[in-house]
């Protein structure tokens, strides 16, 4: 989507401001009916539109969006700084999208849901399109976004790898922020339509989705509210697609950062290690003194590994065929070096605290670590 003004502006550039925002939508609103009309019936009901949008949304997106890409527009601004920019932007979209969309809403969509098996083969009912315009737009906005969050972290996603592209949308869409959504739907929304929406999740209206696979099924599920609920779709879509849309922006800044941090870690520890064979068996037995391996730690130590590759030229077959980690193999190790390990004790709080607070198990291990290491070494 191409990228809209997104600087302050004062009050005499408000109307221009909200003026380009809109022609960006209707921009893409006009794109993506031109691809809706391509999507049969069977699509909808089977979920393949979501495959099909995703490769459309992200195949030419992702050759124009790189880090060096915000480089050039954003030149010495914090990463930090340009996601929130990215999520207000989106926001702003996803907002105005949800008016001019919600005004096509009628509860005689829902009905019309039902009567996919019976449609042509070739063909779209236009109230189905609507719903899908609004679907789409959403999916490909959010997608797109969380994309752009995991570049400026500077996050690698190979999208032609099925595990990264699987990757990508768990955090646009997760089953998570699906449920906060869900959930905190009545507690966005003016009071008087909060009764009326509890009603509406009770009664079945979605059940035309429950065909969909999982993703498609929570997507259409989401704008199902926005279309059933007379005279309130407006202002509720506007209010839903801006709130979903948040929800979206800062999971995938949470998730992204998250990684961007463990992954400096990884890196800081490469970099000041003067033992890096040494840490790599003492980070795995402080990874698994509880016996669990949480996701934090698993995405450390195999960027400890493959930065010691890189940057120490140290390839340990040894700890790559290892199963159970013997901690006497490690205390031999300790033992049999000389000088100063601090660099390696640090290394194991550092590694212990990854995932939060260190626990009792790994306190065992660095305190044996530490009588083993420093004042006690000649």
């Amino acid at each position: 989507m191409p990228e809209a003004p997104i600087d302050a502006v004062d009050a005499d550039d408000f109307v221009d401001s909200v003026d380009d925002d809109r022609m960006v939508v209707e921009d893409e609103q006009a794109r993506l009916r031109e691809f809706i009309k391509g999507l049969s019936p069977d699509d909808i009901r089977s979920g393949g539109w979501f495959t099909k949008l995703c490769a459309q949304a992200l195949s030419s997106y992702t050759d124009k969006v790189t880090w060096q890409y915000f480089q050039e527009r954003y030149e010495g601004v914090p990463a930090d700084a340009i996601v929130d920019q990215r999520i207000k932007m989106a926001t702003r979209y996803a907002a105005l999208e949800g008016g001019l969309s919600a005004g096509a809403y009628s509860a005689a969509i829902i009905t019309t849901l039902g009567t996919l098996g019976g449609s042509s083969p070739a063909t779209v009912p236009a109230a189905i399109a609507t719903v899908m315009l609004d679907v789409a737009f959403l999916t490909q906005l959010q997608l797109r976004l969380a994309y752009d969050v995991a570049v400026l972290y500077r996050i690698p996603l190979d999208l032609s790898d099925p595990e990264d592209m699987w990757k990508l949308i768990r955090v646009a869409f997760t089953i998570k922020s699906g449920e906060v959504v869900r959930e905190g739907v009545v507690r966005v929304v003016p009071a008087m339509m909060r009764p009326l929406i509890k009603r509406f999740y009770s009664r079945g209206v979605l059940a035309a989705a429950r065909g969909l696979p999982v993703v498609g099924k929570f997507l259409l599920q989401r704008n199902m509210i926005k279309i059933g609920i007379p005279l309130v779709g407006v202002p509720l879509a506007v209010v839903l697609n801006r709130y979903t849309t948040l929800v979206a922006g800062r999971h995938a800044q949470a998730v992204f950062r998250n990684e961007a941090q463990v992954i400096e870690l990884a890196e800081n520890l490469s970099e000041r290690s003067k033992h890096p064979q040494l840490m790599l068996w003492v980070a795995w037995l402080v990874i698994n003194a509880d016996s669990k391996i949480a996701d934090e730690e698993a995405l450390l130590f195999r960027n400890l590994v493959r930065l010691v590759r890189d940057k120490h030229h140290v390839v340990d077959e040894q700890l790559a065929r290892l199963v159970d980690i013997d901690p006497a193999e490690v205390w031999r190790r300790i033992d049999s070096e000389s000088g100063d390990l601090s660099d390696v004790v640090d290394a194991a709080n550092r590694v212990a605290a990854v995932d939060g607070a260190i626990n009792a198990l790994e306190e065992a291990i660095i305190s044996e670590l530490r009588d083993r290491s420093g004042s006690l070494k000649p």
